[in-house]
């Protein structure tokens, strides 16, 4: 048989069954300690302006918040694979109750929209190509688009077309109707425990955060799972993980998102066996380095490394969905 015809070896048949079940295998208080740690950085930040009120904190805040914000989505993306607990009842309560609603998603109908990304990955048919595929960009058009996040006006066109979703079809949808009262519920909660405790004004950061830092961040981490992969045909060529710094995991990278290609490889892992999944894959040699990065500084340099002069990118982005998106939650492609 030629070297042309011998079949390719898969992943698969380097592991054995036990290191995958071990993969799979789902502890629930690793995943209700995920949904506290986001949820005590959110109180802790929020408790620091109130102690300590001056530009510096409300900044940090907000950087805080917005990315626990993320990790929150990314929590309600985790149970949108069933992979969040074990039960499914709670998985779907508390993915959407602790996760979704509060960042104003909702996890019914981003389940399927979602898994289209999965089955289509790179192709015409996935909901989310058009997040991806207009890098590598000038660098002035990211530092437009990091303006755009940060100054609350991509977040404004999110607000837009979320209210248009839940609220602007209150009458007409019970499934909008449920995902309103959804968020109008638990933002109440939130606000009336600041209010309980003296400091009603800190749901703002709240507020400012989902409008633009989370905005940013979910554009960094949408950057890096696809944006200017080597195109393989099969998930490691189509698909990044980034090796995140500590400081990166907390501003940037929560919950194990970074660990992108694993997930893809294989879908219902859990966020928190995903580095030991990475660690083993890596040791035989399955993961490409070339999908591979260390930090997300050089990732975004190579987004930005178009030539001033060159063709402009397509308008279908990020920041551009607007009411064109469909009916799933604020959540870019995990």
């Amino acid at each position: 048989m030629s070297a042309a015809a011998q079949p390719q070896i898969s992943w698969r048949d380097l592991v054995t069954r036990d290191e995958i079940d071990a993969w799979l295998a789902m502890k629930d208080w690793k995943s209700w300690a995920s949904i506290a740690l986001d949820w005590a950085i959110t109180f802790s930040a929020m408790a620091m302006v109130a102690v300590w009120t001056n530009p510096l904190t409300i900044v940090a805040a907000l950087f805080l918040i917005g990315t626990r914000q993320l990790g929150l989505a990314v929590l309600m993306h985790e149970a949108s694979h069933r992979s969040l607990f074990s039960n499914k009842k709670v998985n779907d309560w508390a993915g959407n109750w602790l996760c979704a609603y509060p960042v104003w998603s909702d996890l019914y109908p981003y389940r399927p929209y979602h898994l289209q990304h999965h089955a289509h990955t790179g192709e015409k048919a996935d909901p989310d190509l058009g997040l991806v595929t207009p890098f590598p960009i000038t660098p002035a058009s990211l530092r437009r688009k990091g303006w755009r996040d940060l100054s609350g006006q991509t977040g404004s066109k999110f607000a837009v077309a979320a209210f248009k979703r839940t609220f602007g079809r209150w009458n007409e949808d019970p499934n909008a109707r449920r995902a309103a009262i959804g968020f109008a519920t638990t933002n109440a909660v939130l606000l009336a425990i600041l209010t309980a405790a003296g400091y009603p004004a800190l749901y703002l950061l709240w507020v400012g955060a989902w409008l633009t830092t989370n905005t940013l961040v979910t554009r960094i981490r949408s950057i890096a799972e696809h944006a200017l992969t080597p195109n393989a045909a099969e998930p490691r060529g189509l698909t990044r993980t980034t090796i995140a710094s500590w400081w990166e995991r907390l501003l940037i990278a929560p919950n194990c998102v970074n660990y992108h290609m694993e997930h893809h490889l294989l879908i219902t892992v859990p966020h928190y066996n995903l580095r030991a999944m990475h660690e083993r894959l890596s040791e035989l040699g399955v993961i490409d380095p070339g999908c591979v990065d260390h930090g997300y500084a050089a990732i975004l340099r190579r987004a930005a490394s178009k030539r001033d002069g060159a063709p402009t990118e397509p308008i279908h982005l990020f920041e551009d969905r607007g009411a064109h998106t469909p009916p799933s939650p604020r959540v870019p492609p995990f």
